[in-house]
């Protein structure tokens, strides 16, 4: 269903675009909290995503790659937003959820805080949004092997701190 309302919007169909970004508005909103802690500029990095993918949606070549191409703007900007304060780290902050969250998010979220920085962002993107290893790797810029070997660590790490 994606597939074709992002092929609408590439059409200037507005209320198609609206729909995807209503799709998707709790993803990014989880991404974003994981990079940034302030409610005011979680804010101003999805409106700037929103305004930057409406303004590019027609570039996009792949229509069924939409949520890794919208999920890569999204932390461009939470990256751009940091380099500008000059904080450079992503927050500590677990994201919360918009809406309704159920106890296995909760649990979800809390354990994946006890991982290292560098696996949180792979674990949400990976379980939290279903990400695909590849696509992980392309939306943080890593290598592919890098994610795969990120989660196999993060897994026995957390394997750990179930059994122990």
């Amino acid at each position: 269903m994606d597939t074709l309302l992002v092929k609408r919007a590439q059409k200037q169909d507005m209320e198609a675009f609206i729909q995807l970004m209503e799709k998707h508005k709790t993803n990014l909103y989880k991404i974003a909290k994981s990079y940034l802690g302030s409610e005011e500029d979680i804010a101003d990095t999805m409106q700037d995503t929103v305004l930057s993918a409406y303004e590019h949606i027609g570039e996009l070549k792949n229509t069924s790659y939409f949520k890794t191409w919208l999920t890569r703007i999204l932390i461009n900007h939470c990256m751009n937003l940091l380099r500008q304060q000059k904080r450079c780290v992503v927050s500590e902050k677990l994201p919360e959820t918009v809406g309704t969250e159920t106890e296995d998010d909760r649990e979800f979220y809390e354990l994946i805080g006890e991982l290292p920085k560098d696996y949180r962002m792979i674990f949400l993107l990976y379980y939290g949004e279903e990400f695909r290893t590849n696509e992980i790797a392309q939306i943080l810029d890593l290598n592919e092997n890098t994610v795969k070997s990120r989660l196999r660590r993060g897994r026995e790490k957390l394997k750990h701190i179930l059994c122990y």
